[in-house]
């Protein structure tokens, strides 16, 4: 990076010690709950645009859009044989309200063929947040839907990381489930096994409701004013049962930091910057965001969740050949580890943007473990961040949309192909997961 400005290296320099990053992620996390629609959420909105004003960007900017607000109340998960006893539950976003009971099924994984091979019929079905080694992750979204698909009439999401952790995440994108959900812990999982294999029944009761409701997209711009742009993101929302610490205050402080360098770099094409809205009811602020621009114009879309986690940067490079050889440059270059992972998914903001052609990374993190960790429980709280993460994705995440910047001018970085893509995804076996959830692009036919 021999061709930084005096500016750009003050910048980076000051980065390294800058107590901003804490300080926004502590005014963030204050909030409690930031869950999409709701007053938290709005409170977030501002705290990111004041972050980006503060950072150096210009004409930043409220974007609303409309989405699917909702709600809990209570819940209820009562043995009723062989026992009759009662265990702590959540319900799972966009679950509705619903009286069901039935016997207990354990399908280990979820995957769909362990469903496949279970009687899952008026069954509560009883699944692992985690998947087995040697293969993809299986989103929740997946396991869920196949397994009402295949006749269960509720779903139990059982958290794979002990401590009386129960999990939660949507269930559907931006609309109300066909049947109720709900997360449990790790410990309260190991007594529904034992109970499903001795012929368990059980009763599962929800009170949750899903309305109308409005978030808003945060978005400022750096960089000359170009036809092409790149569009550098990060959503801010979290799930209400706890601060959002890592998922993804974390990412947003990346963003907003990494914002203040690039402020300070001579860029070639302008970059769109842009607090997400909605993210974990359905990439809802991603998908306004995509349908509001003109997507023929981004040359690429960085989304940043996941990382500012943990100590090493991932990068996503969803099946581009062009987006994985800037992660490895802006690597090689400042010789700090980017693992690049080809493979693409449907389930973060880059995916409206990717699913219209435009190449696309997702920055994440490496915690040397399967699964979101404390992510989407309770224990998700500002306590367990190291802001040094951020600071130091932050710098790497500038680098990299400098890089991508550039090559953007110099037309190397090309569209994604529809069918390629479409082969991508179904060789990494998600066709049947996400048709059941409902996101397999019709045009992939």
């Amino acid at each position: 990076m021999d061709d930084l400005s005096s500016a750009a290296r003050t910048a980076v320099a000051r980065t390294w010690t800058d107590d901003r990053p804490w300080a926004f992620l502590t005014r963030l996390t204050s909030l409690g709950d930031r869950m999409a629609g709701g007053a938290g959420d709005a409170r977030a909105g501002d705290i990111v645009a004041d972050a980006f004003r503060d950072a150096g960007l210009r004409d930043v900017e409220f974007d609303p859009f409309e989405m699917a607000h909702w709600t809990r109340g209570e819940t209820t998960l009562e043995l009723t044989a062989p026992d009759e006893r009662s265990f702590e539950a959540i319900a799972l976003p966009y679950s509705p309200p619903a009286d069901v009971s039935g016997p207990l099924v354990d399908v280990g994984y979820g995957t769909p063929a362990e469903i496949d091979a279970h009687d899952v019929e008026d069954a509560i079905v009883v699944a692992s947040t985690t998947t087995p080694d040697g293969g993809r992750f299986v989103h929740r979204m997946e396991k869920f839907n196949y397994a009402i698909d295949s006749g269960a009439v509720a779903f139990v999401f059982v958290n794979h990381v002990p401590g009386q952790l129960p999990p939660t995440g949507a269930l559907r994108y931006d609309e109300e489930a066909l049947a109720p959900a709900v997360g449990v812990s790790d410990e309260t999982g190991a007594w529904l096994r034992d109970y499903a294999s001795r012929g368990g029944e059980a009763r599962l009761a929800v009170d949750a409701a899903t309305h109308p409701g409005e978030s808003r997209n945060v978005v400022g711009t750096v960089g000359p004013d170009t036809r092409r742009e790149v569009v550098f993101c990060a959503h801010y929302d979290a799930h209400d049962v706890a601060e959002g610490a890592l998922d993804n205050g974390c990412g947003i402080a990346t963003v907003v930091t990494a914002a203040r360098i690039l402020a300070s770099m001579d860029l070639e094409v302008g970059v769109r910057v842009v607090g997400v809205g909605a993210e974990e009811l359905g990439l809802t602020g991603a998908e306004h965001l995509a349908q509001t621009l003109d997507c023929d114009r981004i040359a690429a879309v960085v989304n940043v969740d996941g990382a500012g986690r943990f100590r090493d940067m991932v990068a996503m490079t969803h099946s581009s050949e062009a987006m994985a050889d800037v992660a490895e440059t802006v690597a090689d270059e400042t010789r700090h580890p980017i693992r690049v992972e080809s493979e693409p998914h449907p389930f973060s903001d880059q995916w409206p943007f990717v699913r219209a052609g435009v190449p696309g990374i997702q920055l994440h993190s490496d915690s040397g473990e399967r699964g979101r960790g404390w992510g989407h429980t309770s224990a998700d709280t500002r306590d367990k961040v190291d802001d040094r993460n951020i600071r130091e994705h932050a710098i790497l995440g500038a680098l990299l949309v400098r890089e991508l910047a550039k090559r953007t001018a110099d037309d190397e970085i090309p569209r994604l192909d529809d069918d390629e893509l479409a082969g991508a995804f179904r060789e990494a076996n998600f066709e049947v997961g996400m048709k059941a959830a409902g996101i397999w692009p019709a045009g992939w036919e």
